[in-house]
């Protein structure tokens, strides 16, 4: 049996049965004649119309990541944090509240604290994320939308995702979930109650480190026209056309952020880009074994060295997230974590100056293994309260633990240690902990005296 040429399909296309996805790169489409055009800028005719509102190219990798996600639909756009802002201003209007949980990427916080505000949409943070009452008593008659990440970066203390949906769905609210670090190799956030699940596909999906992207993906279960009051912009007809609830049912949601958040705000990824996202996830699952393997083995060692005083990965025992981790993620607690060491700011400077397979730059999920200080980084302009709070030491690095040999990482940070000067290395340990006793205090230990820390 001959396959029907489907991009959304990843099947071979008509013309000359190539089994990868061609390139569209075309800004627009052609119309057949008159009535094609009114009946695709009409909606009747499902074919395409110009780049900026869809492409074939498009088409194919929205539909892989949302079979993969377990979702209905899904929407690709230029980057990660285009997939947030299009997945929340789908949902978030002026005047709207929504919560979000305290420790998530310093980009979306900052647009969400900083660019949502100017919209004149207020975000408020829970203090206590694993503390179901902390969320309840703060939601509002405003509030529209509770969001979270699956794997915190760079802390990872995880949130109890199934409790999270279930408490929002109680007051008929949908849960937004980024599940970048996890991927739904690791975790399906769909399949314990989330709604809106987006990526930064910049990272482990693609995985190399060579282009841009981010994913929105719907679950495609949320009942949008059950409180028509919360959602007026789903729920009523505009222009003469009937609402999008009427229209598309549970896909309400999706069509409206397609055609008019994305098509009007015009976060448009080259049909390019959408290749290379392709090619990244035929590896995904490969690459991802790699990664978490390489990530527990790394973080096992770094636990164990004196010159750390803790490590924040959810894959250790004697992380606060540790229980959360075996549900969410048996494959797997990620590849992306933090450590801090005893020595401070001068020790951080010391190990990222000396390290030499991992590479000093922003950004995660790359098959390479990367380092950098957030403190003077990513959360360089935050207040020192602020990142008192969210737990950015001086002394915290993140790593990026790519799929290069665990053993080279491992003697490459331990070189990096060993190159530390003693002062700089225990500058941060008191007096009294300074000596033999305190090298042998053992890995649980160190750990916790880190846990006090998160937000």
């Amino acid at each position: 049996m001959r396959h029907r040429p489907d991009p959304r399909r990843g099947l071979p296309e008509s013309a000359h049965g190539a089994r990868i996805t061609p390139i569209y790169l075309s800004a627009g489409f052609v119309f057949d004649d008159f009535d094609q055009a009114e009946a695709r800028f009409g909606g009747t005719d499902p074919g395409y119309v110009y780049s900026r509102n869809n492409n074939p190219s498009h088409v194919a990798v929205e539909a892989r990541v949302a079979a993969l996600e377990g979702g209905t639909g899904a929407i690709f756009v230029a980057s990660g944090q285009a997939a947030v802002s299009v997945a929340l201003l789908g949902v978030l209007k002026a005047g709207d509240h929504f919560l979000s949980a305290p420790s998530i990427y310093e980009g979306t916080r900052s647009l969400f604290r900083d660019n949502f505000a100017r919209f004149g949409i207020e975000v408020e943070f829970v203090e206590n994320p694993r503390d179901l009452d902390d969320w309840e008593r703060r939601i509002r008659p405003t509030t529209r939308l509770l969001f979270a990440e699956s794997i915190p970066n760079p802390k990872n203390d995880l949130v109890d995702i199934e409790a999270l949906a279930s408490l929002a769905h109680r007051h008929d609210l949908p849960f937004a979930i980024d599940n970048t670090v996890a991927t739904p190799y690791l975790l399906r956030p769909i399949e314990f109650g989330a709604d809106i699940v987006v990526h930064s596909a910049s990272k482990l999906l693609t995985g190399h480190g060579a282009s841009l992207g981010g994913i929105v993906v719907d679950a495609g279960r949320f009942d949008w026209g059950a409180r028509p009051d919360l959602y007026p912009h789903l729920n009523e007809s505009r222009r003469n056309q009937p609402s999008f609830v009427s229209r598309f049912g549970a896909g309400a949601y999706l069509a409206f952020t397609r055609s008019v958040v994305v098509n009007r705000l015009g976060p448009t990824p080259s049909p390019f880009h959408a290749f290379l996202l392709q090619q990244g996830i035929e590896t995904l699952s490969l690459r991802l074994r790699q990664h978490v393997a390489n990530a527990a083995r790394v973080a096992a060692w770094l636990d164990e060295q004196p010159q750390v005083a803790s490590v924040d990965y959810a894959g250790l025992t004697s992380s606060p997230s540790y229980e959360l981790g075996q549900k969410y993620l048996p494959r797997g607690t990620g590849s992306i974590f933090a450590f801090t060491l005893h020595g401070g700011r001068a020790a951080a400077r010391g190990v990222v100056d000396s390290v030499a397979l991992f590479s000093r730059m922003t950004h995660i999920g790359d098959v390479r293994s990367l380092i950098i200080h957030p403190a003077t980084t990513t959360h360089l302009h935050l207040t020192q309260e602020e990142r008192d709070r969210f737990g950015i030491d001086e002394g915290l690095i993140r790593l990026s633990v790519g799929i290069e040999d665990a053993d080279d990482l491992i003697a490459d940070l331990a070189q990096a240690l060993a190159a530390l000067p003693a002062a700089a290395a225990h500058a941060a340990v008191p007096a009294a902990a300074a000596g033999p006793a305190a090298t042998a205090a053992p890995a649980a230990a160190r750990a916790g005296a880190g846990a006090a820390a998160l937000p």
